[in-house]
């Protein structure tokens, strides 16, 4: 069988993270959408999204498919129900489509016209860009027991306080120094090859990916994903970072999202609660205006390659796009745009040119090809996220 996640109407409340990537190509618990899927199905996926996306992500077609909602995790009951689905048919819960069994000539994108199966299992999902660092305590702990079930950890080293040590697995080549690992509340997982430097604290559920970096020091609480390849220090609660990202230093980040290949300066620091303690309002793309997360807690939902200066503070629920640049003194707005350069003195506009140069630079460090398609998908972001620049 052939397997396809798709794009539906909510990767767009879920933008600026999915103007660089499908929606199952967003890190939330341990796994992406697309690797939890991977690992229930033992089998490799395919992408049906938008069209600018499509040359990184292709969609490949057979004659047998099942396409499955990328905005949904995988559970073994779900993975039974959408098995039995026979050519035709359709699995929905309430007007959400979740999976169609299709053949090659009738491939579209679902429309929920064919034959009509109840989903009779819940599922964990993300409807929202909140919805990744609310959901991710449960995320970690469903991927936990996948991941780890039938292996064994490495052992924690004698220097580090482990509480709960039976809910801890360490990956191998992962070093972990003179720390304390907290899994009262939750599992905590070390990826292979991952640092946890010598005074940091963490409590979960907490998941640091492979070759991510805990810096000395660290304070970081539970519902929080470090990303593979990602640097972070300082205090950080419910947050997570995609991978390729650093908050390297000193400064609070809480309930934040942080795609790839971003960058926050020292002593940043995101407010994630109003001084009056109501809900907190979100720049929705959709609808082009701030609406009610039914939230209190809510920090920085920040886009692809942006990155900000040192001491920059972050307003509650702060919205900024791909390929910003923040700096200066102040609180900044509390939506930015993609491609846009400066602070609360104003903003001029970043060329993609210059973005492109500037990932290319990044790709380098990290000994990875920034090719042609990915310069194509800058420009193409670009161009999309115009009308916006003059908000």
């Amino acid at each position: 069988m052939n397997y396809v996640l798709f794009d539906e109407a909510r990767r767009d409340n879920l933008l600026p993270l999915t103007f660089m990537r499908p929606v199952a190509d967003i890190r939330f618990g341990i796994l992406t959408i697309r690797e939890k899927w991977e690992y229930y199905l033992n089998a490799k996926t395919s992408t049906l999204t938008e069209t600018y996306l499509s040359r990184k992500f292709p969609l490949i077609k057979e004659k047998e498919n099942i396409i499955i909602n990328g905005a949904i995790c995988p559970n073994r009951e779900l993975i039974r129900e959408i098995g039995q689905l026979n050519p035709g048919e359709v699995l929905v819960k309430g007007e959400t489509v979740v999976a169609m069994h299709v053949g090659e000539s009738d491939f579209e994108k679902p429309t929920g016209q064919s034959k009509e199966i109840e989903i009779s299992t819940g599922y964990l999902d993300i409807n929202n860009t909140w919805d990744i660092y609310s959901r991710n305590a449960q995320a970690i702990k469903e991927d936990f027991e996948l991941v780890v079930t039938g292996r064994k950890s490495a052992p924690v080293p004698e220097h580090c306080i482990a509480i709960n040590p039976g809910n801890i697995f360490i990956e191998e080549g992962a070093q972990i120094l003179a720390s304390t690992l907290n899994a009262t509340d939750g599992p905590i997982y070390i990826g292979k090859d991952a640092v946890v430097m010598e005074g940091s604290n963490i409590r979960g559920p907490f998941a640091l990916c492979n070759n991510a970096t805990v810096k000395m020091g660290a304070k970081i609480y539970g519902g929080t994903t470090i990303g593979p390849h990602s640097k972070v220090g300082g205090e950080i609660n419910n947050s997570v970072i995609f991978g390729y990202s650093n908050k390297a230093h000193d400064g609070f980040m809480g309930h934040s999202v942080i795609a790839e290949w971003c960058n926050l300066g020292a002593d940043t620091n995101t407010s994630n609660l109003k001084n009056t303690y109501d809900n907190v309002k979100i720049w929705n793309y959709p609808d082009e205006a701030f609406i009610d997360t039914g939230l209190q807690f809510c920090g920085l939902i920040m886009g692809d390659h942006s990155k900000c200066g040192i001491n920059t503070m972050f307003n509650t629920a702060t919205v900024v796009g791909v390929s910003s640049n923040i700096f200066g003194s102040g609180y900044q707005r509390n939506f930015v745009s993609s491609f846009k350069w400066g602070g609360v003195a104003g903003f001029s506009t970043f060329l993609p040119k210059k973005a492109i140069e500037v990932a290319k630079g990044m790709y380098a460090r990290r000994n990875l090809e920034f090719t042609d398609i990915d310069a194509q998908i800058i420009e193409d972001v670009y161009n999309l996220t115009h009308n916006y620049r003059r908000m």
